[in-house]
């Protein structure tokens, strides 16, 4: 059957909080051993998906069944079976890394001896050999979340929910974390990944679900995603960052669309509309830089690539996925 090859087949799930409608019919399908993004902004709906996946939390209407387990009438055979990794580490910041393994381990039914064993075993597979004594208290972001990762590992689930595992961390932190995910998958642990970070998902996820006011509005390969928003990304570059409000204006009305302002003060970008064909594409950016030149905007570089994820997200919610991303829109 379909569904066997299937950790995760949900229909029509809806959960009502007072007057908002956190999820609003959500359907999902994630296949067994894969990495699946669940991507989407802060308040999207993707930390009470994972409750109620995990059994956390019942639907107000809806199915699922986790594992071949129905979500609602075999809760207890999913728990069996599933670990959650939360935002913030479940860790007792005044034992030693050492000890919160240990008890972790006996908690789960180990032996004293298999327990110990266990912890040594995840220590060193995380990188936290050498902090096995020191409290908790005393690691640093990074150093956290692999515990709490490690602790969610005391015993090999069949299905991993990892919710923003890298939240706060700092790039090399969050580059250990991808490891560790991609460590744990090819193991064969089903992992759901939810993630506000476009790299993250882009990097990890062999399928990609987003998710934007409790609803899912679109669902593929990353590839196919950003190939659904556009056939590019038009990028300029100015040589006078005075002039960027203006070369703003000009390219919007040229390329009827919206220009997102980067970081750099010096540069622009928009997506460009899926052409019939690819003169069309260097007929439209050939039209802006003319537009741009009978404006008197002195253009320094100008390049066409794909779109990102970021960028894609962005077309298909119309914000971005997280909220410290720094854009800018002007439309047309």
């Amino acid at each position: 059957m379909a569904g066997d090859c299937l950790a995760i087949e949900a229909h029509g799930l809806v959960k009502v909080y007072g007057e908002t409608r956190a999820l609003d019919g959500i359907d999902l399908a994630v296949q067994r051993g894969q990495v699946f993004g669940f991507l989407g902004p802060n308040g999207a709906g993707k930390t009470t998906t994972i409750r109620m996946l995990a059994t956390y939390t019942r639907p107000d209407s809806g199915t699922a069944r986790v594992l071949g387990h129905d979500l609602v009438s075999e809760a207890d055979a999913i728990r069996a079976r599933v670990a959650v990794t939360g935002q913030f580490a479940s860790l007792d910041d005044d034992l030693t890394g050492y000890e919160n393994l240990t008890i972790l381990g006996r908690l789960h039914g180990l032996s004293r001896t298999a327990g110990k064993r266990r912890a040594d075993d995840l220590l060193a597979a995380f990188d936290l050999t050498d902090a096995a004594a020191r409290t908790v208290g005393g690691y640093s972001g990074g150093m956290r979340r692999r515990l709490d990762i490690a602790a969610s590992l005391i015993v090999t689930p069949d299905l991993l929910f990892l919710d923003e595992p890298t939240t706060g961390l700092d790039p090399r932190s969050r580059g250990q974390v991808w490891e560790l995910v991609r460590q744990i998958a090819a193991v064969g642990t089903t992992v759901l990944l939810t993630t506000q970070y476009l790299d993250e998902a882009d990097q990890l996820a062999e399928q990609i679900a987003v998710i934007d006011h409790g609803r899912i509005v679109a669902e593929g390969t990353s590839a196919q995603l950003k190939s659904r928003v556009g056939s590019g990304t038009l990028h300029v570059r100015l040589l006078d960052g005075e002039q960027r409000p203006r070369a703003q204006r000009v390219l919007a009305r040229a390329l009827a669309g919206t220009v997102h302002l980067a970081a750099d003060p010096l540069a622009l970008s928009m997506l460009l509309a899926n052409p019939a064909d690819a003169t069309d594409v260097g007929r439209l950016v050939g039209h802006a830089m003319t537009q741009l030149a009978d404006a008197r905007v002195a253009v320094a570089e100008v390049a066409l690539g794909q779109p990102s994820l970021d960028e894609a997200f962005l077309a298909l919610t119309g914000h971005t996925a997280s909220p410290t991303t720094d854009h800018e829109d002007v439309k047309a």
